[in-house]
């Protein structure tokens, strides 16, 4: 598939974890694939390469989900470069633990900034320029059914917003038959899982029915399916997959 006939699917934060592993695949399925990263350079320029080197295509922009201007910028370089826009992730998020009593300001004030309000941002940005028909995906937490666990309340919030912010989305959205749904992760084998310590790590793995964590290639995997064209009967919704955890 030559690269003017690509679709094109625009990912914030692609640049490790779920996000790389959703870039990959969306490569596989034949998109160019333009995806944000805030400060691993080093990580998004590795993605880039790994992605042309199997015969696809990808764009690492420099982007803070924090920021109003990046989002906007993310996707004007992408219809400057690409000429259009077709499916729109946002996976780009934060976590930061602590119990209600010690959660500090800035701790609380970047979770909101990153996790609600810039998906909602991003998702505005991208809209005008998505083609009808076009899919968004938001990427967000089991935790948002069940936490199990404390100093999660903060996350637990933002990831419980991004649900409830997708069924308002879709009414707004159906009437250009776009759909947008929220695919909610459980543990995932990720940096951001690994930061949490063999302990903690353990003690979610034992809370999980099927006992091991999710390949990031697993989320990407409903992903994938989700922006299919096989899709698009399914909108405003938050599908788990989370080896059974929030069960």
């Amino acid at each position: 598939m030559t690269n003017d006939i690509r679709k094109v699917a625009l990912v914030f934060g692609g640049s490790r974890g779920i996000g790389a592993a959703i870039v990959s695949r969306l490569a596989e399925d034949g998109y160019t694939v333009p995806f944000t990263y805030v400060s691993r350079e080093d990580a998004a320029n590795d993605l880039v390469g790994k992605v042309r080197a199997a015969g696809g295509e990808a764009l690492a922009i420099k982007a803070d989900s924090a920021k109003p201007e990046d989002l906007s910028a993310a996707v004007g370089t992408t219809i400057d470069r690409f000429g259009r826009l077709d499916v729109v992730v946002v996976n780009a998020g934060v976590a930061r633990m602590g119990l209600v009593d010690a959660v500090p300001l800035e701790d609380l004030d970047l979770q909101l900034d990153v996790n609600v309000r810039g998906v909602y941002l991003a998702i505005q940005a991208a809209v005008p320029h998505l083609k009808e028909g076009g899919r968004i995906i938001t990427i967000g937490s089991n935790i948002a059914i069940r936490s199990g666990f404390p100093g999660a309340s903060v996350y637990q919030t933002t990831k419980a917003a991004v649900a409830g912010m997708v069924k308002g989305l879709a009414l707004d959205l159906a009437p250009r038959g776009i759909t947008i749904n929220n695919v909610q992760p459980g543990p995932t084998k990720t940096d951001m899982i690994s930061a949490l310590g063999n302990e903690a790590t353990d003690m979610v793995i034992g809370m999980t029915p099927l006992k091991r964590m999710a390949e990031p290639a697993e989320i990407a995997g409903l992903v994938s399916y989700v922006a299919r064209d096989e899709a698009g009967y399914v909108t405003g919704a938050s599908l788990t997959i989370d080896g059974g955890f929030a069960l």
